[in-house]
């Protein structure tokens, strides 16, 4: 590893926005230690490091954030090596999809072992070695589901939701140790997340009551899963917030984040469920 370089932990950098943080941190002369539920899935991310010559500077290390032993061993491992630790990027996640009546509870909390207790957990981990560095940044990436939900999709945004929670609270108990806490909000990225979330999908049989929605939903968010931004995008809005003098609370990565939020402040909750309901093909 690179010796003075500012020193990152990345959850999550298998794909998607962990990876292109990972990438985008090295080439900016952070050393990154990438977190990898599987080991054997890095070879993506040291490929692309190798073919811009950061080899040096991103180190992919075993962390699933919902084993609290693996969470422990790899802060252990950053401290030996790096000694430090300026910034820890909270990214690992994933979307369960299904209508609330039809989803098990142990896919609910599968949803908020990862989303959110992981969070908690690989933070509380973090929070010793990054006073001891003298401050830092810690950025949890969340989503535009943490501010309006979406139908379909209720363990992921409330989640996301939770997570707007946490941030807030931990922002406000660390601001005495010279530690800034922030959110991204990124909407629809070309990553594999929204696919996931199809996959994981139960079957909704056509005796469902919700069948009709379903079938209203599912090109919606198939449209969602094909298309979306450039998630280099999202990694921007992660450096600015490791970077800004004074990170703001919350980044929107895009227009699109701006447009859809802004509505939600501005419009009554009744129109915007209007709305919606009319593009479902729902009437109450």
């Amino acid at each position: 590893m690179v010796q003075g370089a500012k020193v990152a932990l990345v959850t999550g950098a298998s794909s998607g926005f962990g990876m292109r943080t990972a990438l985008m941190l090295g080439g900016k002369g952070w050393t990154v230690y990438a977190g990898f539920r599987d080991l054997s899935r890095s070879g993506e991310l040291m490929q692309e490091a190798a073919a811009a010559g950061l080899e040096a500077r991103i180190r992919p290390i075993r962390m699933d954030v919902t084993d609290e032993e693996q969470i422990r061993e790899a802060v252990r491992v950053v401290a030996e090596e790096a000694g430090r630790l300026d910034a820890l990027v909270n990214n690992a996640g994933f979307a369960a999809g299904g209508f609330v009546e039809d989803i098990p509870l142990s896919v609910w909390r599968e949803q908020f072992e990862t989303n959110l207790f992981g969070v908690v957990a690989v933070t509380r981990e973090c929070l010793p070695l990054m006073r001891q560095t003298g401050g830092g940044r810690i950025v949890m990436v969340g989503s535009v589901s943490g501010r309006i939900g979406f139908p379909g999709m209720a363990p992921y945004a409330a989640s996301k939701h939770a997570l707007e929670g946490l941030a807030e609270s931990l922002r406000l108990e660390l601001a005495g140790f010279g530690l800034w806490v922030s959110v991204i909000e990124p909407g629809s990225y070309k990553t594999s997340i929204w696919r996931k979330s199809l996959d994981s999908l139960p079957p909704v049989k056509p005796d469902s009551p919700y069948a009709a929605l379903y079938a209203k939903l599912l090109p919606i968010i198939q449209r969602t899963a094909a298309g979306g931004g450039d998630p280099d995008q999202v990694a921007a809005a992660i450096f600015r917030a490791l970077s800004d003098a004074k990170p703001k609370l919350r980044y929107l990565p895009g227009s699109g984040e701006k447009r859809m939020l802004a509505a939600k402040h501005i419009l009554p909750w009744n129109m915007i469920e209007n709305a919606t309901l009319k593009v479902l093909g729902t009437k109450r």
